[in-house]
């Protein structure tokens, strides 16, 4: 057999047979030499997951370890779809040891009678759901807020003690405890007993994630009793006065009300358990951010400029470098992950810090963008039912600790070291953090003063409309009548986030109230600008009256994105664009790129004149013959029903314009197959409720399990809003996508512009800011 023979791939295998070894998985599919190599407790992938795992997201996105015994999966999607269905995928294994221990330390174990049972991390339902409601209260906002001024008051006082040293050991000195100390504090640990506590926390993680050597599973084992039979006695010495303040009295408070529920079992477990969720996954979190922002000097100065974008990086840095890499799930019945077959039996690892940082979801997301609109979407915390109910306790930590620093250490810096991790699949951080400073230049030398400011602490994720950057107009060019181009640049010369064909800025047109969506147009590829086309409405709702008469060369706007909900699929046959007037915006990145990659398409494009038409010549010069030109003052006139006479197969169609043009496309296509016709709305047919013709409903909110009233003249959105619950949102017209939310079941009333036709057949999404329910109720993923 020839070389080129032996690398071709064989039927029905997709990989090439020279890149696949003599090992199978356990449906009998060969093993690849990368998925074989695949070691969780290598260096490499303790250094940095994402970048470990770039291969699997791109090439093999979900695969068999054999050396693991799990199947591993890496991309976004398929990570949010195992944590949505956790009937078919179990959390029951998330707390079972991944590397067995022997009979000399399950021995040990079983002397200190070690009875780690269920916990709110890896319980199954129907006991999960009714536990974590009952428990829930504590972890909201209002409850919450009552720990911010202990948490100030701590690190304050650690970072008094290193201040004047000019060099410190950050985990050690404070990330590690300030944590552990609030931990203690929110489980309502007496303080004499919170030194024990800190000695045996780390022994857990060890036990369950860890992989020890032979002769250290005993001394862990020991660590692990201790720590099991100690906590059983704080809980005891807890039932002693139940009415005192913290997370366990008042599940000791609960258990008198629902015994059945919240079980004498279920409170040792959670009081050992708590202690470590609480506190290693904020310690690492926060020794993962500081390093981050550090290592990248630039990010680090703005947010010491502008501390008010702290909330922001917080939610970046969870995204970027997260403590948490990854959980485990066991599938309770055949199923399919990524179209790859897993049979009930199977464990999976689903690494979430690889699923942050896939391209598919997050643009450039190697980049550390503190202004990026989606970073909250990140799955460090989980997602759905099991998501962590702690997250906001830790994002305000985060916060405090980001606030005294930049506020008294501006002019810290990363001392020169490697970098050691505790060997484990799961949780990560830096054993040390090494920074150094001036003393000299400490500000409070100067100015006591600092030290009495206070910023307000976001408890939740950032509000979408915080994520904003702000642009230069490098130049304002008119390239039609009534539509000038907008070069936008970052006013330092940094490089701005990448972004794909299709995706739009939202830009505050002289308020935030006043925010447009514009259709980037320029170059994808080029990383030192955005650009916007802007047609001039006159009778639109101000934002092209306030471009047109405001901006110029010099001036500063505020935008948020890139984002996308327009994708072009680059691996269908053909593809035909059809642009009216400003339509063509879009619609022109996406054609550069169908050129580029050597696609076959057609690209129709109409106006009232050739003086109104943006980029003519332009788009004449890239694509030539490929380009139609439909001017209606010269009598041309784009015949659509004939050009999508007949249906085409592989064929798409993407378009952009008028309402009108976009009902006639919708109309000539309505023998094709669904989903060829993919639409961008620039106008919202929207109209204001009218509480007389409305129906009110209710919405049921699957993972929290609340259930609220949608009044006759509320929005879902205003309706969760009200209950504190963090949607994000935008253009509230039904234009942007911003507020998309998961159906679990009911149906759906839609008048959104976003979703295809195929997609609102689905029923499983709907946009909060105006669909709504067609029945008496509709059951949300939150």
């Amino acid at each position: 057999m020839s070389t080129d023979q032996a690398s071709t791939p064989e039927r029905g295998c997709p990989f090439d047979r020279t890149l696949l070894t003599g090992e199978q998985s356990p449906t009998g599919c060969p093993v690849s030499k990368r998925a074989a190599a695949f070691d969780p407790f290598e260096d490499e992938y303790q250094q940095d997951p994402p970048d470990y795992l770039r291969w699997a997201r791109d090439q093999e996105p979900v695969f068999y370890s054999p050396r693991l015994g799990y199947w591993v999966v890496s991309r976004y999607e398929d990570i949010k779809a195992i944590f949505r269905d956790n009937i078919t995928f179990s959390p029951s294994i998330a707390l079972e040891k991944i590397t067995p221990t022997g009979p000399e330390a399950n021995a040990v174990l079983d002397s200190y009678k070690y009875g780690m049972s269920r916990t709110l991390v890896n319980e199954d339902e129907p006991a999960h759901m009714p536990r974590r409601r009952l428990l829930m209260d504590p972890f909201t906002p209002e409850e919450l807020a009552h720990h911010e001024p202990m948490v100030r008051q701590l690190v304050r006082e650690y970072v008094d003690r290193f201040i004047d040293d000019g060099k410190a050991d950050l985990v050690e000195q404070i990330l590690w405890e300030v944590p552990l100390t609030v931990a203690l504090h929110f489980l309502g640990v007496p303080e004499e007993d919170m030194d024990t506590l800190r000695k045996y926390s780390i022994a857990h993680t060890v036990n369950t994630w860890g992989r020890p050597k032979v002769e250290e599973q005993v001394e862990v084992a020991h660590a692990v009793g201790n720590f099991w039979q100690f906590a059983g006695k704080v809980l005891d010495k807890m039932r002693l006065d139940p009415d005192a303040s913290g997370w366990m009295q008042y599940g000791l408070r609960k258990q008198k009300e629902h015994p059945d529920i919240v079980t004498d079992s279920y409170l040792h477990s959670m009081m050992m358990a708590g202690i470590v969720a609480a506190h290693e996954t904020t310690a690492n979190a926060s020794a993962n951010a500081i390093k981050l922002l550090l290592e990248n000097p630039q990010v680090w100065q703005e947010i010491c400029a502008d501390p008010s974008l702290i909330p922001n990086a917080v939610e970046e840095c969870l995204r970027h470098n997260g403590s948490v890499a990854a959980w485990r799930r066991i599938a309770t019945k055949d199923a399919e992950v990524g179209a790859v077959k897993i049979p009930a039996g199977s464990k999976l690892l689903i690494v979430t810090s690889s699923a942050n940082h896939d391209e598919r979801h997050f643009s450039d997301a190697d980049m550390v963008d503190i202004r990026r609109d989606n970073a909250s979407d990140h799955l460090t915390f989980g997602y759905g039912a099991h998501q962590c109910m702690g997250k906001n306790l830790a994002r305000m930590e985060m916060q405090i600790f980001l606030e005294e620093f930049t506020r008294r250490l501006p002019h810290m810096k990363l001392s020169p070291q490697r970098f050691s991790y505790l060997p484990n699949t799961s949780f990560r951080g830096p054993e040390n953090l090494l920074v150094e400073w001036d003393t000299a230049q400490n500000p409070e030398r100067k100015d006591r003063t600092l030290l009495q400011a206070r910023l307000p602490v976001r408890i939740g994720e950032p509000s979408r409309h915080s994520m904003t950057r702000t642009l230069l107009v490098e130049r304002v060019t008119p390239v039609a009548d009534d539509v000038v181009q907008l070069r936008l640049a970052d006013p330092h010369g940094k490089p701005l986030p990448r972004w794909t064909p299709g995706a739009h800025i939202d830009m505050e047109c002289g308020s935030p109230e006043r925010s447009r969506q514009y259709s980037l147009c320029g170059d994808p590829e080029d990383t030192s600008v955005l650009e916007v086309a802007v047609l001039r409405e006159a009778l639109g709702r101000g934002g092209s009256q306030w471009v047109h008469g405001n901006l110029s060369a010099g001036d500063s706007v505020r935008v948020r994105g890139p984002r996308n909900h327009f994708h072009m699929d680059e691996k269908c046959r053909r593809i035909i664009f059809v642009a009216g007037g400003i339509g063509i915006t879009p619609v022109s990145a996406m054609a550069r790129r169908a050129r580029a990659l050597g696609l076959d398409y057609t690209l129709h494009y109409s106006g009232r004149s050739r003086a109104s038409m943006p980029f003519l010549d332009d788009l004449r010069d890239l694509h030539g013959e490929q380009l139609h030109v439909y001017s209606g003052e010269e009598g041309q006139r784009n015949d659509i029903p004939a050009l999508l006479a007949t249906p085409e197969e592989g064929t798409q169609i993407y378009a952009c314009g008028p309402v009108r043009m976009l009902q006639a496309l919708e109309s000539a296509t309505s023998h094709w197959p669904a989903g060829a016709l993919h639409i961008e709305h620039f106008v919202s047919t929207l109209q204001a409720l009218d509480p007389s013709r409305e129906n009110a409903f209710e919405i049921e909110l699957r993972d929290s399990g609340l259930v609220l009233p949608v009044a006759a003249d509320q929005t879902i959105l205003m309706a969760l809003r009200k209950a504190n619950i963090d949607v994000q949102s935008d253009c509230e017209e039904g234009l942007c996508g911003s507020c998309e939310v998961r159906v679990v079941a009911g149906q759906i009333d839609h008048r959104d512009m976003v979703l295809t036709p195929s997609e609102r057949a689905g029923q499983n999404r709907m946009m909060a800011c105006c669909s709504r329910a067609r029945g008496e109720r509709i059951v949300l993923a939150l």
